[in-house]
């Protein structure tokens, strides 16, 4: 989590249900919409990081290339009859 010194405000815009509907949840968990909000919008970017890291490690290894064993076959010896 980032301190707070260092973290910049920024403007949603909610209908009043929903703000009603956070402001129980925060309420709930003892905590703020601020707060809230906050914490998904981290997680979701931790998220979407960790699927590109990931991503990024199977095109890797899909470009490597796996060897199985055994020796490859050319195209005249896939063919024989």
């Amino acid at each position: 989590m980032v301190e707070a010194a260092k973290r910049q405000n920024v403007t949603v815009s909610l209908s009043p249900e929903t703000i009603r509907k956070a402001k129980v949840l925060a309420a709930q968990r003892s905590t703020s919409i601020s707060a809230l909000l906050a914490e998904q919008i981290e997680a979701l970017t931790a998220e979407d990081e960790a699927y590109e890291r990931a991503r990024r490690s199977a095109l890797a290894l899909l470009t490597r290339g796996f060897h199985l064993g055994g020796a490859i076959a050319g195209r005249d010896q896939l063919h024989e009859r």
